[in-house]
């Protein structure tokens, strides 16, 4: 997947939803941990838009349990025929084996995205700068989500990532929560090089996020001033 411009997806569990989403979107995260079947549902999958491959622990806000399952699975799903991308944890390739994930994806030539979730606040500059740098030493985009308390931290994040687009260092970055919900639609201004959003707005995959046309709309409408 060639993240060298901004990539739209949709976020769902559902694979089924793809047809709903291609007006619009430019791939799909599919939410492995949030479904049932979902190495069936790869197998499955003859839709239109790439999938980037999410299989979110539940320690940093997703579905899945047992780490040596769950990575394994995301390991496998790397292999399908319609998975263009995945996304591993920075900690689970720190800590829990995650790095095999990483390599697995580099010998079928999928590209990697390594994610920082902090669902209780944003942190200072220097420690955002510390995700995204260790994200890159292993992945062809660092994603981090930060909670965001205020404007002052959503202004942190987007001046950062304005600084490494400026660099030539893909980012991906996210200020989680009521008082970053803007910058879902203002960080791809600043460089960030993926969004997410559901096509249902009740289906939300994390805090503040638009749905899909809206997201689409504002980034398109954005970006054109």
């Amino acid at each position: 997947m060639d993240f060298d411009s901004f990539v739209l997806c949709a976020s769902t569990a559902d694979l089924a939803a793809e047809p709903a989403a291609r007006e619009h979107a430019d791939a799909v995260e599919f939410r492995m941990d949030l479904a049932s079947d979902p190495l069936a549902a790869l197998a499955d999958y003859d839709g239109e838009l790439p999938v980037l491959a999410t299989n979110r622990a539940r320690w940093e806000g997703g579905g899945a349990g047992d780490d040596t399952d769950r990575l394994d699975a995301l390991a496998t799903a790397a292999t399908t025929h319609a998975v263009e991308a995945i996304d591993v944890e920075l900690a689970s390739i720190r800590g829990d084996d995650g790095e095999r994930v990483v390599e697995r994806a580099r010998e079928v030539g999928a590209s990697v995205v390594v994610s920082t979730h902090d669902f209780e606040g944003a942190g200072d500059a220097e420690t955002m700068a510390t995700a995204l740098d260790a994200g890159l030493a292993y992945g062809d985009v660092a994603k981090l989500a930060v909670t965001a308390t205020d404007r002052q931290d959503v202004l942190s994040l987007l001046a950062l990532t304005d600084e490494y687009d400026r660099a030539g260092d893909p980012v991906a970055t996210i200020a989680m929560g009521e008082a970053g919900r803007h910058s879902r639609v203002v960080a791809p201004l600043y460089g960030s090089r993926i969004g997410y959003a559901p096509v249902d707005p009740a289906d939300a995959t994390a805090p503040g996020q638009f749905d899909l046309a809206t997201t689409a709309q504002l980034v398109d409408e954005l970006s054109r001033r």
